[in-house]
């Protein structure tokens, strides 16, 4: 059986980090990827990427509607590896926290809190205000795990891109599935043997 890895893009800026996540995985041998997106989210996906729903779906092995509460991943019996909800948005954040789970998105979300499989949330959204931080503290008191997309600038990034990968990487780490998209930290050593001694 396949590793079952569940993407959520909801409608929060960031639709890139839900795409180069489904490429990744794309790539990863034994992973099957289920997606659903909110509708806000086809929205950001428009605005922000110029990306159709047919050009999104054709990413993932298998594509839920959002409106779909019957869909087998809505179900605990459905044997998911995990789920990561890229962006998440502050209205799906609070949603999962208080188990409203009134759409697909939202109830896989509330049916891997329940059955203890992973679920990470890559929150989008700044500044925060306190019922943003009570929301994400409620969620990890449920097991949750909110992973902000942050750019890591010891990187060195480059691109956009590079910022992205390197959270979609993260994001990977924390699912336990190897991948090739960047490499472990090596140390500042590994960077002080380069600097000209003064």
């Amino acid at each position: 059986m396949p590793q079952r890895i569940v993407i959520g893009i909801s409608g929060a800026s960031g639709a890139a980090y839900g795409v180069r996540l489904l490429q990744a995985l794309a790539d990863i041998p034994g992973v099957q990827s289920h997606l659903v997106v909110s509708n806000a989210g086809w929205r950001t996906l428009r605005h922000e990427l110029d990306m159709t729903p047919a050009d999104v779906q054709r990413l993932a092995d298998v594509v839920h509607d959002n409106d779909d509460i019957g869909a087998s991943i809505a179900s605990g019996s459905f044997a998911a590896h995990g789920m990561v909800i890229a962006p998440c948005s502050m209205r799906s954040l609070a949603a999962i926290a208080h188990g409203l789970a009134d759409n697909l998105l939202t109830r896989t979300a509330d049916v891997m809190l329940k059955e203890r499989r992973r679920l990470i949330l890559m929150a989008r959204e700044t500044p925060l205000h306190l019922v943003h931080l009570r929301n994400m503290t409620t969620v990890t008191e449920m097991g949750g795990i909110i992973c902000p997309p942050v750019p890591a600038f010891y990187q060195r990034p480059q691109t956009v891109d590079d910022i992205v990968r390197h959270s979609v990487a993260r994001v990977l780490d924390l699912l336990g599935l190897e991948h090739a998209l960047t490499t472990a930290w090596p140390g500042l050593a590994h960077f002080d043997a380069d600097i000209p001694a003064p």
